[in-house]
């Protein structure tokens, strides 16, 4: 394993953080204080709501999650930020009502390039993001999953539905697409990769699905971490617990997973009234919890990470849970990289 030292860590750091256009980007976000090499690898395999509309018009990777990752990097600031970010109102053609601009931009620079890699980094570009996304593939495929009851399911978008037996496990639907090179690149060169928080099975395994990409996590020299969501997810992860959030991470790595990163922080009870009316359960460690993850031979380490709201966002056709907070992240990961595991 690779160590570093917070002294160290300006220039040198190397930090890979692996997910969906939410989570993924709050870990960079608190990173971008102690170094400047950083890169987001993110799921494109969505097919619902604006990105799934798109998808169909153009025939390219789900570009919602890139679009979210890289205006929320470039900052409020940003006048491209807001265009990218906007969402058209047509409601008398619904192909198009409720779409990102940036997911038609994303489109059009793809066509541009001929590449939807190259087109990512136009647009990363053109929104001055110092921080480096790129696409976990370039083909235009999805995620699916088996059930526990053996039933194969389809799409994002079913994958991810509600009222159906739990997820077995995440699979790509093409066999021959193949994670984007520059990913796998980027992991080698890594020091520390993290992966999530976010959506389990439809993001963060989405990615971990591509074989070569978990290989090489397995290959790496990096430390690897995973960030566990703070709450479930209804038809995603309804009744599992902390553990079996790390144990699916574990099993798509072969148990090459170094370190486990948990919440600790309560939200209020009202808070949690709120989430649980929309079947969203709070995830906080308990001692059975870490005893069961070291049991993995992850190490555990419970921190202060969660930020708290009075209330729920409301999001664009989009189920909200407790966010993590950037900067508690960043530092309780400058910390664990100066210790040994």
């Amino acid at each position: 394993m690779k160590s570093a030292t917070p002294c160290s860590m300006q220039n040198n750091l190397n930090v890979v953080a692996i997910g969906g256009g939410g989570g993924t980007v709050q870990v960079l976000t608190g990173m971008r204080k102690y170094t400047p090499n950083l890169t987001g690898i993110i799921a494109v395999t969505d097919t619902g709501r604006s990105t799934g509309k798109v998808r169909e018009l153009a025939l390219i990777p789900a570009p919602g999650d890139i679009r979210n990752a890289l205006g929320t990097l470039a900052g409020e600031n940003s006048a491209i930020e807001h265009l990218i970010q906007h969402r058209l109102k047509v409601p008398h053609f619904q192909q198009l009502d409720g779409v990102a601009f940036g997911n038609l931009m994303l489109a059009a620079l793809t066509q541009m390039k001929g590449d939807f890699g190259q087109a990512v980094e136009a647009m990363r570009e053109m929104l001055r993001v110092d921080v480096r996304i790129l696409p976990v593939t370039t083909h235009n495929t999805h995620v699916c999953a088996e059930l526990v009851d053996g039933t194969m399911i389809e799409q994002e978008l079913n994958v991810r539905a509600l009222g159906k037996p739990p997820i077995k496990h995440v699979f790509i639907q093409d066999r021959m697409a193949r994670a984007y090179k520059p990913c796998l690149e980027a992991i080698a060169n890594a020091d520390l990769i993290t992966i999530g928080p976010g959506s389990l099975f439809t993001s963060v395994l989405a990615c971990l699905a591509f074989e070569e990409l978990s290989a090489a996590i397995q290959a790496s020299r990096a430390k690897v971490v995973y960030i566990c969501n703070n709450t479930t997810q209804p038809g995603q992860t309804d009744g599992l617990g902390l553990f079996d959030h790390v144990y699916q991470i574990n099993t798509y790595l072969k148990g090459r997973l170094d370190c486990a990163l948990l919440n600790s922080r309560v939200p209020s009870d009202a808070l949690r009234a709120v989430y649980a009316k929309d079947g969203v359960q709070v995830l906080l460690p308990g001692a059975a919890d870490v005893a069961q993850i070291k049991a993995l031979g992850v190490k555990v380490l419970v921190e202060d990470l969660a930020q708290l709201t009075e209330g729920k966002r409301e999001l664009y056709d989009k189920q909200d849970s407790i966010r993590h907070d950037p900067a508690a992240v960043a530092a309780a990961l400058v910390r664990l990289l100066s210790q040994p595991l």
